[in-house]
This record gives C-alpha cells, sequence and structure tokens, in this order.
C-alpha cells in the first residue's frame, strides 16, 4: 500500500463526489477475467484487506486498479507460426508469400490466446479529498493515464490537470544545488542527472555521490541542467524528483508497517487503516511543502 512513485494531480474545486458515490459507481465496473477472446482487461479490485473498492479514512480515498493481461510473448507466436509455414511449404510446393505468414500468424495467436496464462497488476490511487490531490502510485505518464481514463470512463467525467507550478523545477533544482543543498524542509541527498540543453542531450549521472563538488558546479555552468535529483523532506520521506514534477523511488525512513509483537495478534484491517492515515498524512504535507518550494500553482484553466 506504501506508494512508490507518485504521479501528482489536482482535484477541480468543485469536485464533491461522496465515498458512498464513488464506491457505487466503482461496483458498476469490477475487474473481469480475459474472455477467451482478450488479451487484456481493466476493472477496479479490493484497495483493502476490508474487500471494499473503496477504502475511506476520513476525506482520503484509496482506489486500485486491476489490470488481467494474457502472456504471449511474440516470438513464441512466430516460432509455431514458422513451422507451420514449414509444413504448409511443403504442402504446397513453393514457399509461403508475406501474406500468408501473417495469416498464419493470426491464426497461431487466435488459438494460442485462449490457453495463454494472465498476469494481474494493480496500480494505486489516492485522493486527498481535503487538499485537492489526486495521486497516482505509477512512475510513467501512460500507466497513470490509463488509471484516469478508466476513472473517467467509470464516473462519467473527471477534470483532473497534472500539478503546475509557477517556477521551472530544473531551475529550482539547480539553485538547491548551488545554495548549500537544501531548501526549507527539503535537502540535497546524493543522486543526480544533468542533462545538456541541446540536440545531444548528453547526460552525466550521479549515484550515491556527494553533490557539493567543484565539478557539479562545473557541468552547471557548462549549461547542463538537472533533470533529476534525489531529495529528503524534513528527514522523514526520501524520494527522487524530475524536472517533469514527478516523484519517483519514495521511501518512508521513519515510518512503515509495525512489526507485529511476539505473541500479538493485529487485526490487518485496523493495521491498513493506520498505514494508510500515516501515508496520506505524511505524503499530502510533503506535497504542500513543494508546491510552495515551486512558488506556488501556475493558474489552472477547468479541463
Amino acid at each position: 500500500m506504501w506508494f512508490k512513485n507518485l504521479t501528482v494531480y489536482r482535484l477541480p474545486a468543485d469536485w464533491n463526489w461522496s465515498a458512498a458515490n464513488l464506491e457505487q459507481a466503482l461496483g458498476r465496473r469490477p475487474l473481469q477475467p480475459c474472455s477467451p477472446l482478450q488479451m487484456r482487461s481493466l476493472g477496479w479490485v479490493a484497495a483493502s484487506p476490508a474487500q471494499r473498492l473503496l477504502h475511506t479514512v476520513g476525506e482520503q480515498h484509496l482506489l486500485a486498479l486491476g489490470i488481467d493481461q494474457k502472456l504471449l510473448p511474440a516470438s513464441v507466436i512466430r516460432q509455431q507460426a514458422e513451422e507451420r509455414a514449414r509444413q504448409q511449404a511443403e504442402t504446397q510446393g513453393f514457399p509461403v508469400g508475406r501474406r500468408q505468414m501473417r495469416a498464419l500468424k493470426m491464426q497461431v495467436a487466435e488459438a494460442l490466446r485462449a490457453r495463454a496464462f494472465s498476469r494481474r497488476t494493480v496500480t494505486r490511487l489516492w485522493i486527498d479529498r481535503a487538499q485537492g490531490w489526486l495521486v497516482v502510485d505509477a512512475g510513467s505518464a501512460s500507466r497513470a493515464e490509463e488509471l484516469l481514463e478508466t476513472l473517467r470512463d467509470t464516473l462519467g467525467s473527471l477534470s483532473v490537470q497534472a500539478l503546475d507550478v509557477r517556477r521551472s523545477v530544473s531551475g529550482c533544482m539547480a539553485a538547491w544545488l548551488t545554495q548549500g543543498g537544501s531548501a526549507g524542509p527539503f535537502s540535497v541527498e546524493q543522486d543526480l542527472e544533468l542533462q545538456s540543453a541541446d540536440a545531444a542531450k548528453a547526460t552525466v549521472c550521479y549515484r550515491r555521490h556527494p553533490l557539493e563538488g567543484s565539478d557539479i558546479r562545473g557541468h552547471l555552468s557548462a549549461g547542463k541542467r538537472p533533470t533529476q535529483l534525489g531529495l529528503t523532506w524534513n528527514g522523514r520521506i526520501s524520494f527522487v524528483l524530475t524536472e517533469k514534477l514527478r516523484i519517483k523511488r519514495v521511501q518512508f525512513l521513519q515510518l512503515g508497517p509495525e512489526k507485529e509483537s511476539e505473541g500479538e495478534q493485529i487485526d490487518p484491517v485496523e493495521q491498513f487503516d493506520i498505514d494508510f492515515t500515516v501515508m496520506a498524512g505524511e505524503l499530502s504535507k510533503l506535497l504542500s511543502d513543494l508546491r510552495r518550494q515551486l512558488d506556488g500553482e501556475a493558474d489552472r484553466a477547468a479541463a
């Protein structure tokens, strides 16, 4: 449940879905297993050990999108199609042409699809109604947009926008590097990626490396700009901030699931409530502080 990557959006000010209505809408699109002819199926799955599609604590909501995808590697299709092509060539007395090969591959794919194993992945979404945050636990924009598109279809509409700020994120990261490695509650850690602004996109990466050296200032003076920077918030959460305002590799340094004491039974539903409340509270504060460090949000038009 602890989010690892944050793709951050803002809810519209008038978003007023109640927990009951939201859960009812999710219930109309549960995840269904792939049919024999389907390669992929999307739908909502239980978001917590309580086996409910919506987990709610106060004004914090947690949803989970399940994706069932059949595993049918192209190499397997190609191998079986080539075997059929050899057999067909022997029968007809001349090699199989391109059009026949395409038809054979389609036949093989259809035959294997019904017997293919499925793999399930889950993408989680956290909604903070009080602060207007909508956050997808996804490191890529495509995966986050897939969840949002499914939620739009489920709810009928969903007017959200990616978090946008007034200052250049890359420019702020450069300033933090040159001003002593701290910005309010954020401290600079030892991960950095720099990239040139020209067409070559020459890239320099530092991992677990002190960033106070003259070589860093030299790269900045030469025109390279930070595209990723490791930060820690209040000594409690470490992460990597990207120039596109994505937050990756989130680690809760002083928080996490409590170990079960010897002989003590911890109710998993109650523990999940506690963990989710702590995670949502900490991440909400982190996002608010990050927004302030970047001079607040740019003006938003309704989507």
